[in-house]
């Protein structure tokens, strides 16, 4: 691993903008970046689903070894980051065991940084590069670069259900082995989402179901001040069903929130019409299901009981994704880090990531920690060590595939 190259590509990237639905210029540089490494690379078609101007960035390069590993990480992010700055800075820092001071890349003005998730971009191609340098034994390798993961997934919800399958057209180190079910579809490729806070080395074992609430809250109009008795207040009756509702922190793996409310006309006028907004989301599909029955009913009493209507729409915006400590990938996860001299860690998280999705779609997919903190905000930044430790963990992991396949 190279540690001045995977600092410099990473202040590379975050000089390229690419808020949600405007990847194209990173996913060009990454295209190009990738292509130099010897991957063959495409773009789906899943612009057309999502609004971006750029598909989902899929790159294949076939290994010297039987086997197969995938990587991913998210070509856009959240504003404002137009123009960031990106410097170095000596601050004090703390984890579970200790206190120091340490280097780390910070932006220099009011704009985010972007290591959500241009950090994890970074390592992947650092563990690339580094691996194809050394001539080291390598399985086949999938990179997958979605869109607008922050607006919900769109980008690996768009994405074809056979896209991580291996093209017939490239040779594959893996046909004519055990493991040529990787290419059918028949076995799902482990596949590594560099996405979450936490040091390297941290395991996200499980990510929850997340289930969005759109409703209408109908009243009925009156003059406020001349006949409030002939109206409905579409106010009070979503006032009430909020009330009404368990919010917050339900248990330790599911929560809930009304997110936003919005309606009424003017001050003198009893609200006709509401529109509310919410969220569930919990790791176990009968808790969060029955979350959402909760705010259902509240809304539904609400409404008769104050004489109003409501109208409810719910969307699965993705699934959970579940691992146990004995799964194979996470055996695998933890050999790694232990052989690149990181500390396992085990974590569940409370949002959602690409994971939730591609488990879905032929993949055996789980989230890595990559050490960035106060993402989506201006005092985001990420540790030196941990942008080059999450490289060496890339490295790692690709050698200890190859390894397994011998």
């Amino acid at each position: 691993m190279n540690p001045d190259r995977v600092l410099d590509s990473f202040l590379e990237m975050v000089s390229i903008e690419s808020p949600s639905w405007h990847e194209a210029p990173m996913a060009a540089y990454c295209a190009e970046k990738l292509a130099e490494m010897g991957f063959t690379v495409t773009f789906d078609a899943s612009a057309s689903a999502t609004g971006s101007d750029t598909g989902n960035l899929i790159a294949h390069l076939p290994g010297t070894v039987p086997g197969r590993v995938a990587f991913s990480a998210h070509l856009d992010t959240v504003k404002p980051c137009a123009g960031i700055e990106a410097v170095i800075e000596t601050r004090h820092v703390c984890d579970e065991v200790t206190c120091r001071m340490a280097e780390a890349i910070v932006s220099a003005g009011d704009t985010i940084l972007s290591a959500d998730d241009k950090a994890g971009i970074a390592a992947i191609f650092e563990g690339l590069r580094s691996t194809l340098e050394s001539g080291a034994p390598r399985p086949d390798i999938t990179v997958l670069f979605t869109t607008c993961e922050e607006q919900s997934l769109l980008g690996s919800s768009a994405l074809a259900e056979d896209a991580l399958l291996w093209p017939a057209s490239l040779p594959a180190a893996s046909r004519g082995t055990e493991a040529a079910g990787l290419l059918d579809g028949s076995a799902p490729v482990p596949l590594f989402v560099l996405d979450a806070d936490g040091a390297p080395g941290t395991i996200i074992m499980g990510a929850p179901y997340h289930w969005t609430l759109r409703a209408r809250i109908a009243g009925r109009a009156a003059h406020a001040g001349v006949e409030p008795e002939c109206g409905v207040s579409a106010i009070a009756i979503a006032a009430a069903a909020v009330a009404a509702m368990p919010l917050g922190r339900i248990d330790e793996c599911t929560t809930a929130n009304v997110g936003r409310i919005e309606g009424g006309v003017a001050v003198n006028i009893v609200p006709a019409e509401v529109t509310l907004e919410g969220e569930c989301r919990s790791l176990y599909e009968d808790r969060v299901l029955a979350q959402r029955d909760a705010m259902t009913r509240a809304l539904e009493e609400a409404a008769a009981t104050l004489g109003g209507s409501v109208e409810m729409a719910w969307e699965l915006d993705y699934p959970a994704v579940v691992h146990e400590p004995g799964d194979a990938i996470v055996a695998h996860l933890e050999a790694a880090a232990q052989a690149c001299g990181l500390q396992p860690r085990h974590a569940t998280s409370g949002g959602g990531a690409d994971a939730n999705v591609l488990g879905t779609k032929g993949a055996d997919a789980i989230t890595l920690g990559i050490g960035m903190t106060n993402f989506h905000t201006p005092d985001e930044y990420i540790l030196v060590e941990d942008l080059q430790n999450m490289a060496r963990y890339v490295e790692a992991l690709i050698a200890e595939y190859a390894q397994a396949a011998c």
